[in-house]
C-alpha cells in the first residue's frame, strides 16, 4: 500500500456498506447498491460525523489547539510527544504520534464525506433529503480541509473517495490558493443546500456561514501579517476581510435562532447543549457505550485533588458537583494572572478554589489544588469517567468577534466586543481606536473569551506571534511555527508527496 492513512479509511468505509455487498481485493468496495433510501444516506453522514469524535482526533482540538500556546502547559509526566507540542520541539515534529494521528483522521473523515458526495446525487430518493446530506458533506470536506491547512499548510488533496489502489497517492496542493479555493467553494455549496436547523451534532446552514467567516477572516489576517506561504497568496486582504465581515454579518444579523447567550455558566451548562450560543458541538453524551460516544475530557482540564468528588462555587450560594481529574492540561499561572481582576471569565469561570458536599473549602490555589482550572468542561451527572461535556466547534461568540474583527472599529464592531466584555463584568473598550488597535483589542479579547476552547493556536499563528508570546517557541522562525511538518511516515508512503 502506498499510504497508511489512505488505506485505513478505505477499510473504514467498509463498515457503511450493507451485508449483501461484494468486495474487492485489499479491502476496497462497490457502492453501487448503497445510498438508495434517505436512511442510507443519513447512516453515511452520522458516519462521517463520526469520524470527528475519535480520541486521537478529538482531544487534538485541544492538544493542537491549546496545549502549544500561551494558555496551557501539559502535566510533567503527559506523553512525551504532547511534551514536545508544548516545548516547540521541532526536531520531534515530522514523527509526533499527535500529529500523525491527527492528520490521518482528518483525511478518514473527508473521505467518508466524499463517500457521501460521490453517490447522493445520483441516488433515487427526493431532492430535499439529498440536499441536506450533501450540504452536511460538503461542510465536513470543508471543516476538515480547514483544519489541515492551519495546521500542515499545504496538503494532499482528495475531493473523491478511494476505492482503488491506484488512488491511494495524491500530490501536494500546488500552494494554499488550491486548498482554500476548494474550502470555499465546499462551503458555499453547502450554504445553498442547507437550511437554519439546529441539530445537536450536525451542521446547518449557520455553521457553514459561521466556517466561512472564518474562513476568510484567516487568509485575510495571514496574509495581512506576512504568515509564510499565506503572504504569496493570490487574494486580496481588504476583499477577504469584507468576505468575512459579509459572511458573519449573516450569522449576527441575518438569522434569529442563535445568538448570545446573557450568562456565562449557562454558556457551558452541558445540561442544555442546544443553547442560543452553540452553532456546532461535538455530539458525545455520559450514556455512551466507548469514549467518542461519551466524553472524558473534563478530566484533561481538571486538576488531580483527592480522588474524590469535588464541589465548585456558583457565586449564588449553591454549588455545582464534579469528579476532579488528571492534571494533563494545566493552566499558565502567566494567563492566570493577565486577566482583569473584575473579569468574571476568571473570577466565575476559572476554578481556584473547590468545597466539600458542606459548602466548606476543601482545597486552594496555590496550595492543593496544583493550577487553577476552567470550568468549561464540568458534568455535575458524571459516571465514573464517563461524561456528556464536549468541545465546542463553534460558538456565537466567536462569530461575533470574527464580524468586529472584519468590520473594524465601527460603531457596529465596537457593539459586538462591548456585549461580550459587558457580560463578562468589563466595561467597554476603548473608544477611537484606528484598525490596527482595535484589531488587536479584538484578538486580545478572544484570548479570554475563548480560553480553553480550541481556538489560541490558530489565532497566534495567523497574526504571527508564537514566536513573540509563546516562551517556548522564542527564537524559532516565522517559517517553523507556521506549520507542522507533514508527518514523515506519510512522507514515506506515499510516492506523491
Amino acid at each position: 500500500m502506498k499510504t497508511r492513512y489512505l488505506l485505513i479509511f478505505v477499510l473504514s468505509l467498509a463498515a457503511i456498506v450493507s451485508c449483501d455487498l461484494q468486495e474487492e481485493p485489499y479491502g476496497f468496495y462497490s457502492e453501487d447498491n448503497f445510498f438508495q433510501s434517505p436512511s442510507d444516506a443519513e447512516a453515511a453522514v452520522v458516519y462521517a460525523y463520526d469520524a470527528l469524535t475519535y480520541l486521537e482526533y478529538s482531544r487534538g482540538v485541544f492538544w493542537l489547539g491549546d496545549l502549544p500556546t500561551d494558555e496551557m502547559t501539559p502535566k510533567n509526566d503527559e506523553g512525551p510527544d504532547v511534551i514536545a507540542l508544548s516545548q516547540w520541539n521541532t526536531a520531534n515534529f515530522p514523527t509526533n504520534s499527535n500529529l500523525e494521528n491527527y492528520f490521518q483522521y482528518a483525511y478518514i473523515a473527508i473521505n467518508r464525506a466524499n463517500a457521501v458526495l460521490g453517490q447522493v446525487p445520483e441516488a433515487g430518493f427526493d431532492q430535499a433529503s439529498k440536499d441536506k446530506y450533501m450540504g452536511e458533506a460538503y461542510f465536513l470536506r470543508a471543516w476538515n480541509y480547514f483544519n489541515l491547512v492551519r495546521n500542515f499548510g499545504r496538503i494532499p488533496m482528495h475531493t473523491s473517495s478511494v476505492k482503488t489502489l491506484d488512488q491511494t497517492s495524491a500530490p501536494m496542493a500546488e500552494n494554499l490558493d488550491e486548498v482554500y479555493d476548494l474550502i470555499i467553494s465546499d462551503l458555499e455549496q453547502s450554504i445553498d443546500l442547507l437550511t437554519i436547523d439546529p441539530m445537536l451534532g450536525r451542521a446547518d446552514k449557520v455553521a457553514s456561514q459561521s466556517l466561512l467567516a472564518k474562513v476568510y477572516l484567516t487568509i485575510a489576517s495571514a496574509k495581512e501579517n506576512g504568515v509564510p506561504e499565506y503572504a504569496e497568496m493570490q487574494k486580496n486582504v481588504d476583499e477577504m476581510y469584507s468576505m468575512a465581515a459579509d459572511y458573519s454579518d449573516s450569522v449576527v444579523n441575518g438569522q434569529g435562532t442563535y445568538g448570545f447567550d446573557s450568562d456565562l455558566l449557562s454558556i457551558y451548562d452541558v445540561s442544555n447543549p442546544m443553547g442560543p450560543e452553540h452553532i456546532l458541538l461535538m455530539s458525545m453524551d455520559r450514556t455512551g457505550d466507548i469514549e467518542g460516544e461519551y466524553s472524558k475530557i473534563s478530566k484533561l482540564f481538571i486538576p488531580y485533588i483527592d480522588g474524590a468528588t469535588i464541589y465548585l462555587s456558583d457565586n449564588d450560594g449553591t454549588f455545582t458537583r464534579s469528579h476532579d481529574g488528571w492534571s494533563s492540561m494545566q493552566t499558565r499561572p502567566s494567563f492566570y494572572d493577565s486577566f482583569d481582576g473584575s473579569d468574571k471569565r476568571k473570577s466565575v469561570m476559572i476554578v481556584d478554589t473547590t468545597y466539600n458536599q458542606n459548602g466548606e473549602v476543601s482545597a486552594t490555589y496555590p496550595g492543593s489544588i496544583l493550577y487553577p482550572f476552567s470550568r468549561k468542561y464540568v458534568d455535575p451527572e458524571f459516571i465514573g469517567d464517563k461524561t456528556s461535556t464536549k468541545p465546542y466547534l463553534i460558538r456565537y461568540s466567536d462569530i461575533a468577534l470574527v464580524y468586529a474583527e472584519a468590520v473594524g472599529p465601527t460603531s457596529e464592531g465596537y457593539a459586538q466586543v462591548n456585549y461580550i466584555r459587558n457580560r463578562a463584568g468589563l466595561g467597554n473598550l476603548q473608544p477611537g481606536l484606528n484598525m490596527e488597535q482595535f484589531r488587536e483589542a479584538v484578538l486580545e479579547e478572544r484570548k479570554y473569551e475563548l480560553a480553553f476552547e480550541g481556538n489560541r493556536l490558530y489565532d497566534l499563528k495567523r497574526f504571527n506571534l508564537i514566536n513573540d508570546l509563546v516562551p517556548e517557541a522564542a527564537g524559532l522562525s516565522d517559517e517553523e511555527v507556521a506549520f507542522y511538518p507533514i508527518p514523515q511516515t506519510e512522507i514515506d508512503l506515499n510516492q506523491g508527496l
